[in-house]
């Protein structure tokens, strides 16, 4: 009898296990929905001002004063730095010394010609009166005209000497033209800001030898500052001018502001596979500063009431044969699907499903072929 029952117990125990074996395994079910759908590009960029410099001297010198310090909001035109001039002075003094005695006998001698010119013109007026009354000869009249002629073509030549404006001799040209190289060569011993912004750092002190390529000051320019960022190129596809994004600073990171893609680089960065993009932030907020870090969220796609899937029920992302898992007949099969946009936990779905598909939630927690049986029904 105990060997009976102990048969029993085996032969129930096989049953059941066999049972358990060829039940089908269960999978949810997921159905293709209808919503808005963005896809966004992630990536990390810099803060830029619209200008920076790096300022220094063409001259070598010794550096007599620095009036401006880290931080300093400057005009365009304010002297920045200045090196000792005195023998760049005193050569302007010297061509403002030789300009004006240029101008002056200059001015002397076409004055001179004008009333020689004058006089000569005269004197043969009244030798032809004369003439005619029958006290001078016809060779005295010819001479009286010769010399005012001779007059007249000195007049004329020293006029002709003048610079091609006509407004001043060649000569003032010539000493004009000095005193500029002068002030210019003077110019040379001074840093002035080339615009308005501000300071950003300084490397000089008075006294320091200074010479050519030296950096004394960085400098950036007031006016809109704009993002920066490097997408590899494999992102190029998705980008495109005026298309927005949002932005933080890594040091507010909760203070989100909006920008917009004014410029994508003709080229890309050949080591670096990169290319260079470039967005302008319509209301910038107050607390960048330039260089600083941003985490830029740059929209790549957008298609309004596109058929999604959520992410886990489409396999093969990344390969050119992405597919869902359908039940038929109580068994999975391999469906392939044509995808769209990707976007957080949802995936476009262009072709290849229709919403009277069973479409299983996570294909990848069986197998194509295997039998199962749905625990949800459909619209749950």
């Amino acid at each position: 009898m105990r060997r009976a029952v102990a048969v029993g117990l085996m032969l129930a125990i096989v049953m059941v296990g066999a049972l358990i074996v060829r039940r089908p395994g269960a999978v949810q079910r997921v159905a293709l929905e209808q919503r808005d759908i963005v896809s966004t590009l992630a990536v990390v960029g810099r803060v830029r001002v619209p200008l920076r410099a790096e300022l220094g001297v063409s001259t070598t010198g010794t550096v007599t004063a620095v009036l401006v310090e880290e931080g300093d909001r400057v005009s365009a035109g304010d002297l920045l730095v200045s090196l000792e001039g005195a023998e760049a002075r005193a050569n302007v003094r010297q061509a403002e010394a030789a300009l004006a005695e240029v101008r002056a006998s200059t001015r002397q001698l076409i004055e001179d010609a004008e009333r020689e010119a004058a006089q000569s013109q005269r004197d043969f007026e009244r030798f032809q009166a004369v003439f005619r009354e029958g006290a001078l000869t016809q060779q005295q009249v010819e001479e009286a005209e010769i010399r005012a002629a001779d007059a007249m073509a000195r007049l004329v030549s020293l006029r002709a000497i003048a610079s091609p404006a006509g407004s001043e001799p060649a000569a003032v040209t010539r000493a004009v033209a000095t005193l500029e190289t002068a002030r210019a060569r003077l110019d040379l011993t001074r840093i002035r800001a080339p615009a308005a912004g501000t300071i950003l750092a300084r490397t000089v002190e008075p006294g320091d030898a200074v010479s050519p390529g030296r950096v004394l000051l960085e400098w950036a320019s007031d006016g809109p500052a704009e993002l920066v960022v490097f997408p590899g190129e494999e992102n190029l596809g998705g980008l495109k001018l005026a298309g927005v994004a949002t932005a933080s600073a890594d040091a507010f990171p909760a203070r989100v502001f909006q920008a917009t893609v004014a410029m994508i680089a003709p080229a890309v960065d050949p080591t670096q596979g990169t290319i260079e993009v470039r967005l302008e932030i319509p209301d910038p907020p107050d607390f960048l500063l330039p260089g600083m870090t941003v985490s830029v969220n740059l929209e790549t796609g957008r298609t309004p009431g596109a058929t999604v899937l959520p992410e886990t029920a489409v396999q093969g992302l990344g390969t050119n044969q992405p597919w869902i898992g359908v039940v038929r007949e109580g068994r999975i099969d391999r469906q392939p699907v044509e995808v769209g946009l990707r976007a957080g936990a949802y995936i476009e779905i262009l072709d290849g499903a229709v919403s009277d598909d069973v479409i299983v939630a996570d294909p990848s927690a069986t197998s194509p072929g295997n039998r199962v049986r749905v625990t949800n029904p459909p619209g749950v």
